[in-house]
């Protein structure tokens, strides 16, 4: 391994959102439903949740969103833009306008 490539391995990429982003880790796509009935590999069921993983400083400054680090949420897709940062392919970076819920515990103070 040259010099460079062995620099290159030792730094620890990160993804963060510029604008009015957060950047989502998508929940796993459910191969059974609530029922127990299994669905095939070949049939995938859109998943619209995730974990927030980064939030843009813009989001983090402005008091109208909202949303915080390690939010569950539900966000629409069709803006949402995938990162190929990792092998699954689960991270996408997206619009705060898109997301459109925050999961929360009933009865928790800090939201």
């Amino acid at each position: 391994m040259t010099p460079r490539a062995n620099h290159r391995s030792k730094k620890l990429e990160t993804v963060e959102p510029v604008g009015k982003r957060v950047l989502i880790r998508k929940d796993e796509d459910r191969k059974v439903t609530k029922v127990g009935i299994h669905l095939p590999d070949r049939v995938e069921i859109p998943t619209l949740t995730g974990r927030v993983v980064a939030i843009s400083a813009q989001i983090e400054r402005d008091e109208n969103y909202s949303v915080a680090q390690y939010d569950r949420v539900l966000f629409h897709p069709k803006h949402a833009v995938p990162v190929d940062f990792e092998g699954d392919n689960r991270l996408f970076v997206v619009p705060i306008e898109d997301v459109v819920a925050v999961f929360r515990v009933a009865g928790d103070a800090s939201s």
